[in-house]
């Protein structure tokens, strides 16, 4: 019995195809964040699994790592997400660098977890995060980073919406308001995240285990219940509570002055579940029935530096999967077509005499910087076209007896079907042309 051709279970194959898409995301993940100004990092690929017991959940750790011990008996993991690793770099060097520090990485992440639609085991992840800028104004740079990617890839306010909340507003609920105490606090922060997860049954019985009082029962129900700004103020005023919404609805006027306000929605339920979250988060939604989805979450985060023993330094990021980023393109159609390969030129020669001014015709062009694939062996005619549109060639050369006599090249535009005869050393035209400025 053979081995399996199937990749370990969660993880993908990258034919051409795929990583041309792949690589197509990558790209307008760093150009977008660099329009912004953030600059790229990288970390190693295994981290001591201390490092994501002092920051991450039980469930990532007791769950979800791929460890081992090395042969040195270190207990280490596979990193499954970016954000300790940042934390350790950010550590090293805040202090020299200038206010705010921006970065951004594409790393690879592995999770044990049940695939499925929209999660892997494996999967790349854009993440950017600024800290030490002024209070909202990193919120905003941030939102700003995620709207413009996916504006890039041309989405709208019509496929997608950001969910957004305020930590220090369901704090002060929950403490201020209801008085509850931190061990049962911690509990409703569960139920809220989950209660537009759950069915209506699910969510009365997981409040009636928390054995609360009529009125505390009466205002956590009204606050699940509020989708928009204006009623979110209008109840906290009535909750004698309106002090609480100023930091968050002073963030939505400056979305609004930013043009950001038209993706905004409030949503109670948005608490994030990583206790460093310390203020706004927010995810990012698809809005097809067919893909109603979180894309990716993020918030800002004021303890993260403290679990080095470090001052804290006020932060701000989000994490975006390919997968789930992938699946909103398709369900969008918003994906252009990667089928095919992109190359600029198809040379070709016809008769075994013309491989060599082919091969040396190619080295040239290559020198310009374009891309340039060669028939390896003499084509006919009729087959140079159709394997040209195959290898996603813009152009096609044709080389035979003819033009080896007259040391010239036919050159042919696989789209408009115009063709040109230009000398084989004419270096500078045949780029030009192909460049489409001849």
């Amino acid at each position: 019995m053979g081995l399996s051709k199937k990749p370990y279970r969660g993880t993908r194959d990258f034919f051409p195809a795929d990583k041309r898409l792949r690589d197509y995301l990558f790209e307008s993940m760093s150009k977008t964040a660099e329009s912004f100004g953030l600059e790229p990092y990288d970390g190693p690929l295994v981290e001591e699994v201390e490092l994501y017991k002092a920051k991450s959940g039980e469930e990532l750790i007791n769950d979800q790592i791929y460890s081992f011990h090395d042969r040195g008996e270190r207990f280490v993991a596979i990193r499954p997400e970016m954000t300790p690793t940042l934390a350790r770099m950010i550590a090293q060097v805040y202090r020299e660098l200038p206010k705010p520090i921006r970065w951004y990485s594409i790393p690879n992440l592995m999770r044990y977890e049940k695939p499925q639609k929209g999660r892997l085991r494996e999967h790349w992840q854009f993440n950017c995060d600024i800290f030490g800028a002024p209070e909202l104004l990193g919120e905003l740079e941030v939102l700003g980073v995620l709207v413009a990617l996916f504006e890039n890839l041309g989405a709208n306010s019509s496929h997608f919406e950001i969910l957004i909340n305020d930590k220090k507003i369901v704090e002060g609920l929950l403490q201020n308001k209801l008085e509850l105490s931190a061990e049962k606090t911690n509990a409703i922060y569960k139920i809220i995240d989950r209660s537009k997860k759950v069915t209506p049954e699910a969510l009365d019985k997981m409040l009636a285990e928390q054995d609360l009082n009529s009125e505390q029962d009466k205002i956590l129900r009204e606050y699940l219940k509020i989708n928009e700004f204006e009623e979110l103020a209008k109840k906290f005023v009535t909750w004698g509570l309106q002090d609480l919404t100023n930091h968050m609805l002073g963030f939505v006027e400056l979305c609004r002055e930013y043009g950001l306000s038209e993706y905004l929605t409030y949503d109670p339920t948005i608490v994030r579940g990583l206790d460093y979250y310390t203020g706004i988060v927010f995810e990012a939604f698809d809005k097809n029935p067919e893909n109603r989805r979180a894309l990716c979450g993020g918030g800002s985060y004021g303890g993260l530096m403290q679990i080095f023993g470090e001052q804290p330094l006020p932060g701000v990021g989000f994490g975006l999967g390919d997968v789930t980023l992938t699946d909103f393109l398709k369900t969008h159609q918003l994906l252009p077509d990667f089928s095919t390969a992109h190359n600029d030129i198809f040379l070709t020669y016809q008769t075994p005499a013309g491989q060599s001014p082919c091969l040396q015709l190619a080295r040239e062009l290559r020198k310009r910087g374009l891309k340039v694939i060669t028939g390896l062996s003499p084509l006919k005619i009729k087959k140079v076209f159709d394997l040209g549109s195959k290898h996603g060639a813009s152009y096609v050369s044709l080389l035979g007896e003819r033009e080896i006599e007259t040391g010239s090249v036919e050159i042919k535009n696989l789209t408009t079907k115009e063709q040109h005869k230009l000398k084989l050393d004419d270096y500078k035209n045949i780029q030009s042309l192909i460049r489409n400025k001849l």
